[in-house]
């Protein structure tokens, strides 16, 4: 019995990695999807997001047969209230995050990203009572410094990184403490939501200002927008859910790479000194990070 439930705990750590993976992988990537309508603003972007997402979360449930899940998830208030909490996290975060790409501070968004891993954490010390090790620690300091180099060259840009991160890190942490499932949460965060998206879309359209493309090519993207935010998003709280909070924290760091190099490579944003310094330290944070993780391996938790 007990080597059938470690075997099982191994295998959900398997699965829960590969979703990780995947999940940041496509974010670290979705710079090239919202440039490609930045000419559409950042709140109508979201707006479609939202919109798009429902009727592709409800095929979702038809497949799986999740419905039972959300309607138990409905009847308990605790669930419902964080659902709705984390509801408002990620719809700010996503608006947030849409601003920056589409306004030209990718890197800020980056760093808000690279930050993340270490405010899980920090939240994984004080919430969820995990220990730290002195290089976690270190880490943090490190990471620290880097945050006051920014404060020092690139101040107006930094309330979008240090937003990004405490949103999602929170939005994170909640969303493992909800007992519901990955499809069924995020089909009910996104219900919270749809009112103030249709409403957003309906005075637009009343005021004369249609919220869609200018072309045929950005109106099929803004239709895509469902498809496109909700996969890695369900893929991140299926991995949320199987991981401990540390490692899921470790892998935060493939998203934000791939995000900087677009920032730089593709995009041709500036990077100044104070963004030197601020990468530098977070990136050697994120190291020693990693190489705590590794000297001192965690005891795996089963699923909930």
């Amino acid at each position: 019995m007990n080597a059938a439930h470690q075997a099982h705990s191994h295998s959900e750590m398997r699965r829960g990695f590969a979703f990780g993976v995947a999940a940041y992988g496509l974010w670290g990537v979705l710079p090239i999807y919202f440039k490609a309508i930045a000419a559409v603003a950042a709140v109508d972007i979201v707006a479609h997001r939202i919109l798009w997402s429902l009727p592709f979360l409800a095929l979702l449930l038809f497949a799986s047969r999740g419905w039972s899940e959300v309607r138990q998830a409905i009847r308990r208030r605790r669930t419902l209230l964080l659902l709705l909490v984390t509801a408002v996290l990620i719809g700010i975060n996503w608006l947030l995050y849409v601003h920056a790409v589409t306004s030209g501070h990718i890197l800020a968004g980056s760093l808000g990203y690279y930050l993340n891993p270490l405010v899980n954490v920090l939240l994984g010390r004080f919430i969820l009572k995990e220990r730290l090790s002195w290089l976690q620690w270190s880490a943090i300091a490190i990471a620290a410094a880097g945050i006051l180099a920014l404060i020092g060259g690139a101040l107006e840009q930094l309330w979008i990184s240090l937003t990004l991160a405490a949103t999602f890190a929170t939005y994170g942490l909640l969303r493992k403490i909800a007992l519901v499932d990955a499809v069924a949460g995020l089909a009910i965060e996104t219900a919270l939501l749809f009112p103030l998206a249709i409403g957003w879309l309906a005075w637009r359209l009343a005021t004369g200002e249609p919220s869609f493309g200018a072309n045929g090519t950005e109106t099929a993207l803004l239709v895509l927008a469902g498809v496109v935010s909700t996969t890695p998003l369900l893929l991140f709280t299926a991995a949320a859910r199987r991981l401990p909070y540390s490692t899921l924290g470790m892998l935060q760091f493939l998203a934000p790479t791939l995000q900087f190099l677009c920032a730089v490579w593709l995009y041709g944003e500036p990077f100044g000194r104070a963004h030197a310094i601020a990468f530098g330290a977070i990136w050697t944070a994120l190291a020693l990070y990693v190489l705590a993780l590794i000297r001192v391996p965690r005891p795996v938790q089963p699923p909930e």
